[in-house]
């Protein structure tokens, strides 16, 4: 399973993010490219702690189910997010992507200090570095990337 632990992941998503474009259109759902890299800038932002997410309990927080869904299905189109997610318009794509390959790049440094997931609660560090690349590769994707 990749992670953005690895360099080779991380330089992967910034290859696939240099990519989008502007004029680059999704394949589902209503974010636009602005709108999706500042998506992914917070909740990359939102797992070293910098962008306070409110908790949420549910049944994500369920061991078996939150390794299903963090593991082995593919996120489904159009999920539902935390809201603080959403909550801020990129008005300048090229600083967005810089921004996310800059924290992406903060993995590679001293381990890092990641809050617990709002949705799927307490995560260590390895499953985290597999959740940060699988939801950014959603994106991605999104966007044909």
């Amino acid at each position: 399973m990749k992670t953005v632990f690895a360099a080779e992941a991380r330089q992967e998503l910034a290859t696939r993010l240099k990519k989008l474009t502007s004029a680059s259109e999704r394949r589902w759902g209503s974010m636009t490219p602005e709108q999706m890299t500042a998506h992914l800038t917070d909740a990359l932002k939102m797992a070293f702690g910098e962008l306070p997410v409110k908790p949420k309990g549910g049944i994500l927080r369920f061991p078996p189910l939150r390794y299903l869904i963090i593991y082995v299905f593919p996120f489904p189109k159009s999920a539902p997010t935390a809201p603080e997610l959403k909550a801020r318009a990129a008005t300048n794509l090229q600083a967005e992507i810089a921004a996310i390959t800059d924290l992406l790049e903060r993995f590679a440094g001293p381990p890092p200090r990641l809050v617990p997931h709002p949705a799927f609660g307490e995560l260590s560090p390895e499953t985290w570095g597999v959740l940060i690349y699988k939801h950014m590769a959603h994106h991605l994707e999104q966007f044909g990337l």
